[in-house]
């Protein structure tokens, strides 16, 4: 059983992941502080993503990367690079499909942090950077934590838009998703199985890790409360 689509699965979406843990809480942090007309209009345009069927981000991907088209052709003209039908391809695709799920869980929290907190250290001196990793982000973590893990296995399970930009080539772009397609489809119903298998019980770890950070989140209110 070749195991290179489960290797590229998780590297795809760890690197996605990680870019848009990043993006997502520094969209929200700003985002936040936003007067709330601009604010509504760019909260619209982050989560329009979530709304979108996967197939339709995928095509504005290649719109826009395709080898034919303004950026796409200027890489591929300048650096030799083709932005499309890649394994690294399929990370534009699942960085957009899960950035809303990273933006939407940091502002909630960024929302919910109580700002006194951040009022007392500018009482105290402190500056912005000091009090933003010091002081807001480990108050917000079990929510950036919960959209950490919610991006991975969405990125994990991505289908549709890396389907349209990366494609599917064994040994070389394909995703756990796609491969389960293409065993449907060529009647090897066996390996698709096995690939099913192998997406729940990740899938089932997520769910797991997931509760516990839900669990750990209520202790902490309930003992706050109490205090």
């Amino acid at each position: 059983m070749d195991l290179f689509p489960l290797y590229n699965s998780l590297r795809i979406a760890l690197i996605s992941t990680a870019a848009v843990l990043i993006l997502g809480i520094a969209a929200a942090y700003a985002v936040i502080r936003l007067p709330r007309v601009i604010k509504g209009i760019l909260d619209s345009l982050f989560t329009l993503p979530l709304v979108l069927p996967p197939t339709v981000v995928g095509y504005l991907l290649l719109l826009i990367l395709g080898p034919k088209r303004p950026i796409g052709a200027w890489f591929l003209n300048v650096f030799g690079l083709k932005l499309t039908m890649n394994w690294w391809s399929a990370v534009f695709a699942t960085s957009v499909v899960i950035f809303p799920l990273m933006y939407r869980t940091s502002r909630g929290a960024f929302e919910a942090f109580d700002r006194t907190y951040e009022q007392a250290g500018q009482t105290l001196g402190l500056g912005r950077l000091y009090i933003f990793f010091r002081i807001i982000l480990p108050c917000c973590r079990t929510g950036i934590i919960a959209g950490v893990v919610l991006s991975f296995a969405r990125a994990l399970g991505e289908y549709g838009a890396t389907m349209m930009i990366s494609g599917y080539t064994p040994k070389r772009t394909a995703t756990i998703s796609t491969t389960v397609y293409q065993m449907w489809r060529t009647d090897r119903d066996v390996l698709a199985v096995k690939w099913v298998l192998i997406n729940i019980a990740i899938s089932a770890v997520v769910l797991l890790v997931i509760n516990v950070v839900e669990g750990k989140n209520k202790g902490n209110g309930k003992k706050e409360h109490g205090s």
